[in-house]
C-alpha cells in the first residue's frame, strides 16, 4: 500500500475512535454520493447519441432494456 494512502487509512481510522456518533453519517452521505453522481453520469450518457449502446458494451449487456 502506498504510504500516503496508508496515512489517510490511519486518519479515518483515528477519526472513526475520536467521533463515535459522527462517522456513520459523514460515510453515509459519502457513499451515497457516489452512487448519485454514478446514476446522473449514466443518465447524461444515456441522452447522449449512442450513449445508450455505450452502457450495453461497458456493462456487456445483451438487451436494450434501458
Amino acid at each position: 500500500m502506498r504510504k500516503s494512502h496508508m496515512e489517510q487509512v490511519e486518519r479515518w481510522a483515528k477519526f472513526v475512535r475520536e467521533n463515535p456518533n459522527k462517522w456513520q453519517k459523514d460515510h453515509t452521505e459519502f457513499i451515497n454520493s457516489l452512487f448519485l453522481n454514478h446514476e446522473e453520469f449514466f443518465k447524461k450518457l444515456a441522452a447522449t447519441p449512442g450513449g445508450k449502446e455505450k452502457i450495453l458494451k461497458l456493462y456487456n449487456l445483451k438487451r436494450k432494456g434501458l
